[in-house]
């Protein structure tokens, strides 16, 4: 049995997941997950990757491709890029961890985890992209280093350049 988040498997969503007793406390979530998240691997809209205590599922995440419009970035980053009117991004849709995790770590395990496994794609991609769902999400990804995108305080970026020296570190 597993002892600390560290220790939890994080793999791509299986049938053999069990999700139905998934509770973040926020229910849009945890209904992404029951209800959801199968139809959005079939689709080809959503990559889920799950971490699992004996394949009952206690964290999750997101990962899809979006883009990022220059305007939106800020000018001493976006002049260093191509004029392109858009610039490819890797969206963490959605990070939710079991409320039996909660404050444990796990969500910081599930962000690191996504923002290197979206690092290590061979898909093109300039930065992470998260639309945080309130002000203590966007705190959480300031932490990290995400900062605003474009007007908003809750759409937020890293940039891969960012994640790579992080994970070279």
């Amino acid at each position: 049995m597993a002892t600390g988040p560290a220790d939890l498997p994080i793999e791509a969503l299986a049938r053999e997941h069990e999700r139905s007793s998934f509770s973040s406390g926020a229910e849009e979530l945890d209904r992404y997950l029951r209800e959801q998240a199968s139809q959005d691997l079939r689709r080809h809209m959503a990559a889920v990757f799950v971490a699992h205590e004996a394949r009952r599922v206690v964290g999750y995440y997101t990962l899809s491709a979006t883009a990022i419009e220059l305007s939106e970035l800020p000018e001493d980053l976006a002049r260093r890029l191509p004029r392109y009117p858009q610039v490819p991004a890797t969206l963490l849709g959605r990070l939710a961890t079991d409320r039996s995790w909660q404050g444990q770590g796990l969500g910081e395990r599930l962000l690191i985890d996504a923002v290197f496994r979206s690092l290590a794609s061979e898909i093109g991609s300039y930065a992470v992209v998260v639309d945080a769902r309130d002000e203590a999400a966007a705190r959480f990804y300031r932490r990290y280093g995400f900062m605003p995108l474009g007007r908003s305080e809750h759409r937020m970026f890293l940039p891969m350049a960012t994640v790579a020296r992080l994970h070279s570190a």
